[in-house]
């Protein structure tokens, strides 16, 4: 894969949409794998329990899922340099979540700010930005 560089990226710029198949083991296993071992996380019986209709996905892995969308559009030499992200409707299984994204800025240094949105059934699970440095740049 070829990286961006940051010559070549226009603010407006759109990413292509990445489409994310929630599974219940996806959810579990990355739940546990972040060593999140709250049980609305892998335990279906007291996530209902506890007021949801299932286990929901934990915010690590929608970090992750994240900074993959963006690093994904970027390529391998990109570094990612901030992450800020907020929670709405769970990621439940069974569901999907489509992950899009717009370049908003292009910062000295070669940082390019790019607005991320991933949505599902429910509505947005997660919006935020992500700034990440390109190469190409004199930074």
């Amino acid at each position: 894969m070829v990286s961006r560089a940051y010559a070549d990226v226009a603010v407006g710029e759109e990413l292509p949409e990445l489409a994310i198949p929630l599974t219940r083991t996806m959810i579990v296993a990355t739940a546990i794998a972040s060593r999140d071992y709250q049980d609305v996380h892998h335990d279906p019986s007291l996530a209902v329990e506890r007021g949801s209709k299932d286990v929901f996905m934990n915010i690590l892995t929608t970090n992750g899922l994240v900074d993959r969308y963006v690093t994904g559009w970027a390529g391998p030499a990109a570094v990612v340099k901030a992450i800020k992200i907020r929670l709405g409707a769970p990621n439940y299984p069974g569901d999907t979540m489509v992950l899009t994204g717009t370049v908003t800025g292009k910062r000295d240094g070669g940082r390019v700010e790019i607005a991320v949105r991933g949505v599902n059934a429910i509505g947005p699970h997660v919006t935020g930005t992500v700034v990440v440095q390109l190469q190409g740049s004199d930074a």
